[in-house]
């Protein structure tokens, strides 16, 4: 448990013996844990450094451990805060791809190509499983159709079965998408890696770090595809989706609530959009849902604030600090 919250197994275990017995010394702890001395004030330091131990002012020279009911929450508490300003990053960054794609997509250039047509966005993306030797990744936000998976399946077959290694990114709507989670379910199967959250960014593929296809109109990417090789734009893209990864659920794992407001990754998002101006079906569309689930989404927050109308519960979730 203590290694998911950044505590490493040594200074756990330290940590436990502390708490089962408060009286021991450094030599006492080291001779319980197994540990030398010189490990154990190791240990003590990176407990210090999470505030997991104080200074002992029964017992000068010594430290004690901060009760996990306390500590801990306090780590998830800055941990949460650290992943909001990460997610505040990704949001900005997003904006700023967006726009500087939009751009670029006005102009066939030397290091740029429209590719018009599911067809040549198809054969494009042929041509560069067939030369990828390192990485494959992707981000795929909103339902995926049956039809596209099934067109995807032989390329990412022959680029898992050559040891490339392949991330894709879907919203946390597609866990309950039959089709699209049997499928990343394959890829997980097959040495791929699959990670959901709740809002992702636009769609793109990016091979080997040298080149990437980005929809010309995020809104309908059916219609066309730019392929993108300038360095400035490829680095863009990269953080864009290295922020997001890093953010992301890997999907064999739960996602559960927040230990402290019960709040689910994808409420807290939904909050957050309409909180940010956007109507039911805007933020629905950018979660990966229907308008309705949007609205039962908000009736169990409203239920949880004991808020009469949504106006209230916005009042309320900023108090609490949940936006």
């Amino acid at each position: 448990m203590f290694e998911a919250l950044g505590l490493s197994v040594e200074s756990g275990l330290v940590y436990r013996a502390m708490l089962d017995h408060p009286t021991d010394s450094v030599d006492g702890l080291a001779r319980r844990c197994a540990l030398a001395p010189g490990r154990i004030r190791d240990c003590l330091d990176e407990l210090g450094a999470l505030m997991l131990v104080r200074a002992s002012a029964e017992h000068p020279g010594r430290m004690r451990a901060i009760d996990p009911a306390v500590g801990l929450a306090d780590m998830l508490a800055r941990q949460e805060a650290d992943l909001a300003a990460r997610q505040a990053a990704l949001a900005a960054s997003r904006a700023a791809v967006t726009r500087m794609v939009a751009d670029r997509a006005e102009h066939r250039a030397a290091h740029g190509e429209r590719l018009l047509g599911m067809d040549a966005i198809h054969h494009r993306l042929e041509q560069m499983g067939r030369v990828t030797v390192q990485e494959v990744l992707s981000s795929q936000p909103g339902v995926q159709r049956a039809e596209d998976l099934d067109a995807s399946r032989p390329g990412d077959e022959g680029v898992l079965g050559r040891g490339v290694a392949v991330r894709t990114l879907y919203q946390d709507a597609t866990r309950n998408q039959p089709h699209v989670h049997g499928y990343a379910q394959w890829l997980i199967s097959r040495g791929g890696e699959v990670r959901t959250a709740p809002t992702i960014p636009q769609r793109v593929v990016i091979v080997d770090r040298r080149q990437a296809l980005v929809p010309i109109d995020p809104e309908d990417t059916r219609k066309g595809a730019l392929h993108v090789t300038e360095p400035g734009i490829l680095g863009a893209l990269l953080d864009l989706y290295e922020q997001a990864w890093n953010t992301a659920v890997p999907l064999g794992a739960a996602t559960t609530g927040d230990p402290d407001t019960g709040l689910t990754p994808t409420e807290r998002e939904l909050l957050r959009l309409l909180g940010g101006g956007l109507t039911d079906d805007a933020a629905g569309q950018r979660l990966g849902v229907s308008s309705r689930t949007v609205g039962r989404h908000m009736s169990s927050i409203m239920e949880r604030l004991n808020a009469a109308s949504r106006f209230e519960a916005g009042i309320k979730a900023a108090q609490c600090g949940w936006i």
